[in-house]
């Protein structure tokens, strides 16, 4: 029988009393557990790598449904970065997806039920395989906030979804990039949930000069482990 004892596992960035500001955040509020959750199957590495025939071609563009189709509106914009341990060295051949919103705040996906347009050249979702240097690229288009349905005015920042694969890992890492001098940043309540300043920054991505063709730059680099560790989620 579920009980009303506290949360047995708060994620790493909100606690109890966090959770508590978000109220009306149907994703946390479902899907956060109330007792604690027994282990039937035990956990085993992942690895030791995953194969290139996961990647087809066009996977590392999220702003195209196919190689050198019409392009989504918005800006254009690439996001790079490198995937490190906790010692500095490279990840290589880590497994990065990310998920993001068109440049009106709306994701290519059933649950989203808001008002805002779709638009039919954006795919919305990427995926790749870092290089031997531990580095990544994805091309795609800045997204837009959007409004969480539930909770007053509360609109989310521009953000983009990451999870990340890696052999040694006992599980997927969640994490979000947010984008710099956003004003919206300053009043996220996922975001300003972390409380500590640095941890919070390692979320937001740095913006470089733009590339030949005019597309923003933004690097963002992930840590796995260690006292420069990426901010991390707990995955529902």
């Amino acid at each position: 029988m579920a009980t009303n004892s506290p949360l047995p596992h708060p994620s790493v960035f909100l606690g109890e009393e966090q959770l508590k500001i978000i109220r009306g955040y149907r994703v946390h509020e479902t899907r956060t557990p109330n007792r604690k959750l027994r282990v039937v199957t035990p956990s085993q590495t992942i690895g030791p790598f995953f194969s290139p025939g996961l990647l087809q071609p066009g996977d590392d563009d999220l702003a195209s449904l196919k190689p050198g189709g019409a392009r989504a509106q918005g800006t254009p914009m690439i996001i790079r970065g490198q995937v490190l341990d906790e010692s500095g060295k490279p990840v290589r051949k880590a497994l990065i997806e990310v998920w993001q919103a068109n440049q009106w705040g709306k994701y290519e996906h059933p649950d989203d039920i808001t008002q805002a347009p779709l638009d039919p050249n954006f795919k919305g979702w990427g995926r790749v395989l870092t290089q031997d240097d531990g580095r990544y690229e994805f091309r795609s288009i800045k997204p837009g906030a959007y409004p969480n349905p539930g909770y007053d005015n509360w609109m989310r920042p521009p953000h983009v979804h990451f999870s990340l694969f890696s052999a040694g890992l006992m599980q997927r890492l969640i994490t979000q990039m947010y984008f710099p001098d956003e004003p919206l940043n300053d009043i996220d309540p996922i975001l300003n949930g972390v409380d500590d300043l640095a941890a919070r920054a390692s979320l937001i991505a740095r913006q470089l000069p733009d590339a030949a063709d005019g597309s923003n730059v933004f690097s963002f680099d992930i840590v796995l482990r260690g006292t420069q560790e990426t901010t991390f989620f707990i995955e529902p």
